[in-house]
Parts: structure tokens; sequence; C-alpha cells
């Protein structure tokens, strides 16, 4: 990832419209920032939540609050919680995710 020249600046997440996309089941609900072509994200996946695709996006994901579980599209699975991070970079290695309680992420991508 490079950080291209960017003001230095303060994120009320408060503020921020909030945009909801329907998984297979749950859903999930977006805060967005734009920091040139970075995308910054507060995203809550509802409890029951799976998502409705496989993703090839990389992205630095970091759980603030509950667990969620990663599938890779090879069979491979992980837990991920409060405190963790994960890290894939794009086209590497296409993951789908679910919570069964709800999570709460800052998504980097």
């Amino acid at each position: 990832m490079k950080i291209d020249k960017f003001p230095f600046t303060i994120v009320d997440w408060t503020n921020f419209e909030i945009m909801e996309r329907d998984g297979v089941t749950g859903k999930a609900t977006s805060k967005i920032f734009h920091m040139g072509h970075i995308r910054v994200r507060m995203v809550d996946y509802s409890a029951n939540y799976l998502s409705d695709h496989w993703c090839h996006k990389g992205h630095v994901i970091y759980c603030i609050d509950g667990e969620m579980e990663t599938k890779l599209e090879d069979g491979r699975v992980f837990k991920f919680s409060k405190g963790m991070t994960y890290h894939v970079g794009d086209d590497c290695e296409a993951h789908r995710s679910s919570s069964v309680n709800g999570c709460k992420l800052l998504i980097v991508d």
C-alpha cells in the first residue's frame, strides 16, 4: 500500500452516513472514509452474518469487538476475535467472512 500525500485528519466516525449491505444471512453496516485511493471503514457484522461473496481484495482488518470466522476459498477456516488483525494482499487468497454473534471491525483497503 502506498499512502499518497494526505493532510493530517481526525475522523469522527459518529458523523458518517451508514451504508447497509445484506449478506446471505444477516447484514453488514459500514461507515467509509476515503483517504486518496485508500478506503478506511468501520464495519459491523450483525449476528448470524454470512458474506454474500468471495472477496479477492486485499485488506488489513482489526477486530475491535466480537468474533468472526474467515474461510479461504481453499477450505481453511480462521477464527478472528477482539484485538486480532489479519492481512491479505489483492488477488492472493479469496476469503469470505461470517459471524455468529456479530463483530465490529476497522478495515483498511
